[in-house]
């Protein structure tokens, strides 16, 4: 039997933190940040968590489950 692979594009999209939660990066911080407030901007270096509607989707992407 083969190995069943990884989603690359999710491994590098997500993180699993130590309590089991999973991360993301917030979106719309690449680029076009003159017109966006520093208040907005800093909120997006924290980073998101999986919503918990999408989580057994991600997890699967993942072979966590």
């Amino acid at each position: 039997m083969p190995k069943v692979k990884t989603n690359s594009s999710a491994k590098k999209r997500f993180k699993v933190t130590a309590t089991g939660k999973i991360t993301h990066q917030k979106s719309f911080k690449r680029h076009i940040l003159t017109k966006k407030s520093t208040k907005r901007k800093r909120g997006m270096r924290i980073d998101g968590t999986v919503a918990p509607s999408h989580v057994h989707f991600v997890k699967r992407l993942l072979r966590l489950k």
